[in-house]
């Protein structure tokens, strides 16, 4: 055999085992009602100053049945505000509502906090999540309720480890993919839930690691390599206090 097509074939194996099926280790049903999507549609003045961008879309989950929490990144470019009530629109599956929101507080002394979303009424049917107290451990298995593009999306992974440096100090990096896809958390996923196997939310998507490639007109983006981290996440320890509150 070619030396070559060896080589090839022993890649293409590499490949292949990695981008095997993992069962998750808890059921994509434990986590129905208790993330969403949430949606800002921008008024004209908001739509005049960003040509093109008619809202703001990002997931979240429900700490009560008149709060969620999310990435503070999410509620900046939606524009709320800590005074106003400003209607969001929340997904739940096929079903939707409108309901008017402001942030009730934002946690965590890092780059990217939490923040809490006070709902005007509650949500019919909302499913809270139980706030985890312990730090993850590395290899942990986690899942995440995502809705990139607004469709909702059961993602499984791993915690790899905590940031330690720069912008990344105190986030909660973790491996996550569906098959061979590295980029399936996606835009529209920020503040999702990082759950644990025992059903209890330990941090919220931030963000995501990747590469963008152009060949001439066409541009190709690329995610980590297999074992590295992949997205970001904010642990949900700054809402300990809310939790005993609640």
């Amino acid at each position: 055999m070619d030396r070559r097509i060896g080589r090839a074939l022993a890649v293409l194996f590499i490949l292949l085992a990695h981008s095997r099926v993992e069962a998750a280790c808890i059921e994509a049903g434990q986590l129905n009602h208790a993330s969403v999507s949430i949606m800002r549609y921008l008024d004209e003045a908001e739509r005049e100053a960003r040509p093109g961008v008619i809202g703001i879309r990002g997931t979240s989950s429900f700490l009560s049945p008149t709060t969620l929490v999310t990435a503070e990144h999410v509620v900046s470019g939606m524009k709320l505000s800590t005074q106003d009530w400003k209607p969001i629109e929340i997904v739940d599956g096929d079903g939707k509502q409108t309901i008017g929101a402001r942030i009730q507080r934002l946690a965590g002394t890092h780059a990217e906090k939490l923040a809490v979303i006070e709902l005007q009424s509650a949500f019919s049917g909302a499913r809270t999540v139980a706030i985890r107290s312990e730090p993850l451990m590395p290899e942990e298995e986690v899942v995440t309720f995502a809705y990139p593009g607004g469709r909702p999306l059961f993602v499984s992974g791993k915690f790899k480890q905590y940031g330690d440096d720069g912008k990344l100090a105190g986030t909660a990096l973790l491996e996550m993919y569906e098959g061979d896809n590295r980029l399936v958390i996606d835009h529209g996923a920020s503040g999702a839930p990082v759950v644990d196997c025992e059903g209890r939310i330990a941090a919220v998507v931030s963000n995501v690691f990747t590469q963008r490639l152009v060949f001439g007109a066409h541009e190709i983006r690329i995610s980590t390599a297999w074992g590295m981290p992949n997205v970001v996440s904010v642990p949900i320890e700054a809402l300990k206090e809310f939790s005993q509150a609640q």
